[in-house]
């Protein structure tokens, strides 16, 4: 596991980073409906929605135009993706770009 502040490499089980102290997310916790950080068009709705439901963000995306199609539903679809971009929190971008790369470059020390 790499540590979500600085990016070295901690043990699994860690809930704190030994580098930089930083707290670490649990991951025997639910799992966070955020903005998606590296699977976005937009603004990351339907990448975040689909990283939390674990499916194809092509699916959702395709799911989502169906329903804002359907008659009235438009302004509805356009209203509810609109709510979801400003209450969905944004994903840390280290942890997303991260995860999607698979693998963690450490940053450089500053000295």
């Amino acid at each position: 596991m790499f540590c979500i502040h600085c990016g070295r490499e901690i043990d699994d089980s860690s809930s704190f980073c030994s580098s930089c102290g930083g707290r670490q997310p649990s991951r025997a916790s639910h799992k966070q409906l955020t903005l998606s950080a590296t699977d976005k068009k937009l603004a990351g709705v339907c990448g975040g929605v689909a990283e939390y439901l674990d499916v194809d963000p092509t699916i959702v995306r395709l799911i989502w135009v169906a329903l804002s199609v359907v008659p009235g539903g438009f302004v509805g679809g356009a209203l509810a993706y609109f709510l979801a971009w400003i209450i969905i929190p944004k994903a840390p971008a280290f942890a997303s770009t991260a995860a999607a790369a698979g693998t963690v470059q450490p940053s450089p020390k500053a000295s």
